[in-house]
């Protein structure tokens, strides 16, 4: 594989540094920092054993952080408001305005001095600048799954079909496979890279490439009646194929001729990596601390205070943010465009540790900004663009949990998850593809869908068995979370609330 190509902005569009330079040389605010994403997007659609669509796009997008007297103000652009150094100082001025106005309400709450050159954050042996001390790219192109790739004056990154060398014949292969045995196949794979420049009044300038790539298969009998999905997430393609998720969902298509009707009730359930991190995704996004100091969020202790060391699981279980996870990394530092109860405009350019939210099965530690570590006296724990679930038998896959269940389901991807309740993290959903009867460690027939009822914490506190981390791509959130690892586990007294009527 060919590494990665270079971009150069359309003409009459300034480059991410210039955009960067203009607008802190236009800012008349108190500090102010730029940051520019460019992204390069390749994707491909098939439906009914044939290719539909595919393309290459690529986009501009950059926002204006304004700091008055502690409060921000921040406006967002487009590549159109990026052709002339008057256009960029228009949006800075337009940031500008709104952090004046912000002001007259006082400092904001998460309000911190922004990070300086001498604090960013950086992977590994990276330079302060931004980029591999030896420069250029990793040998052959992405080096599993992010990279700083040659200081902040390099330019952003591309991506091209190139990446689909692997994965188009046998895409082909699998259509012809699919016609001769009644199977109809639906699904898309999409590659980007989102190129990050980041620039402050502070001296600050850091880089950042981010690979994303995301396939995604649903298998269908003729008749359309059985169905079976699965994906994958990939830095770069390299060596993917389809033809492990094609044996994969013809196994499951193969179990669903026969059918099994089941009342709605608690079930001991085994939920594939896939299913895991639908559930630990949105536990890490309620995991943020301020809301559990002032009591409302499922991490609030009764009477005050938080629940941090308290014990969740009997399971020696630890969900951890990484940056430099293999496979997983993402990016080192702060990049943020607005404040909220996990993430602060201040903190841009912050470094990323790794974080442990659950720790040997106990509950480690809650997401802060600066400013809310500050005003409670806790560390900054910022969130990493990516989680991993480890502490379970690495010899245990999925079919050998299923292999231990005497009576229960598998459920294989669910659909539509929604917060019921803050307090408990309670989540509802639908189950879809795919909910198989297991009886004495077999799969015996497929069952009709569910709607449950469970939270993520339950999801933890109840785990019986769990198998080995694995790459897995929450079908859930696979549009906004890519990066996560997780093992298989058999949850007991899965609730299964009601029959759902959903084919």
């Amino acid at each position: 594989m060919t590494s990665p190509a270079v971009v150069r902005p359309p003409a009459g569009i300034l480059a991410p540094q210039e955009i960067i330079d203009v607008a802190l040389a236009a800012s008349g605010a108190d500090d102010c920092v730029v940051v520019v994403e460019s992204t390069s997007e390749a994707n491909v659609r098939w439906a009914n054993n044939t290719v539909t669509t595919n393309g290459v796009s690529r986009t501009l997008s950059w926002y204006v952080v304004c700091i008055v007297d502690g409060a921000a103000g921040t406006v967002s652009a487009s590549a159109a408001a990026a052709d002339s150094a008057p256009a960029v100082a228009e949006v800075v001025q337009a940031a500008h305005q709104v952090a004046r106005a912000a002001a007259q309400s006082g400092r904001a709450r998460d309000a911190q001095p922004l990070v300086g050159p001498e604090n960013v954050g950086t992977v590994g042996a990276a330079s302060p600048s931004g980029g591999f001390p030896s420069g250029g790219f990793p040998s052959g192109g992405f080096d599993g799954g992010g990279f700083l790739g040659g200081g902040f004056e390099a330019a952003p990154v591309s991506t091209s079909f190139e990446v689909y060398a692997d994965l188009l014949p046998s895409l082909g292969a699998a259509f012809e496979e699919a016609r001769a045995g009644g199977r109809v196949l639906y699904g898309f794979a999409r590659h980007e890279t989102t190129t990050i420049h980041l620039g402050s009044s502070t001296r600050v300038r850091l880089r950042w490439v981010q690979p994303t790539g995301t396939l995604e298969l649903n298998a269908k009998s003729a008749d359309l009646r059985r169905s079976s999905w699965g994906g994958l997430s990939t830095p770069d393609f390299r060596g993917v194929t389809v033809d492990d998720l094609v044996a994969s969902l013809t196994r499951r298509l193969e179990w669903a001729r026969r059918t099994a009707e089941l009342p709605a009730g608690r079930y001991d359930t085994v939920l594939p990596p896939t299913a895991v991190a639908d559930f630990m995704i949105n536990l890490a996004w309620s995991a943020a601390a301020r809301p559990a100091h002032e009591g409302r969020s499922a991490f609030s202790a009764p009477g005050g205070g938080t629940r941090v060391g308290e014990r969740l699981t009997g399971q020696a279980l630890t969900l951890a943010g990484d940056p430099s996870a293999a496979g997983l990394q993402c990016a080192p530092f702060v990049a943020a465009g607005h404040s909220s109860d996990e993430v602060s405009v201040f903190d841009n350019g912050a470094p990323i540790p790794r974080v442990a939210i659950v720790a040997d099965g106990v509950i480690n530690s809650l997401l802060h900004t600066r400013g809310s570590a500050a005003e409670y006296g806790e560390p900054f724990t910022p969130a990493a663009d990516n989680l991993l679930l480890t502490g379970g038998d690495p010899a245990l896959s999925t079919e050998d949990l299923v292999a231990g269940v005497r009576r229960g389901l598998l459920l294989t991807s669910q659909w539509y998850l929604r917060e019921v309740d803050p307090m408990t993290m309670l989540l509802t959903g639908l189950t879809r593809d795919g909910v198989f009867l297991i009886e004495n460690g077999e799969i015996t027939a497929a069952v009709n869908n569910f709607r449950f009822n469970m939270s993520p914490l339950d999801v933890l506190r109840h785990a019986v068995t769990v198998g080995a981390t694995v790459p897995a791509l929450s079908r859930e959130w696979s549009d906004w979370f890519t990066r996560s690892a997780m093992p298989p586990m058999v949850v007991e007294g899965f609730n299964m609330s009601s029959v759902s009527p959903a084919q």
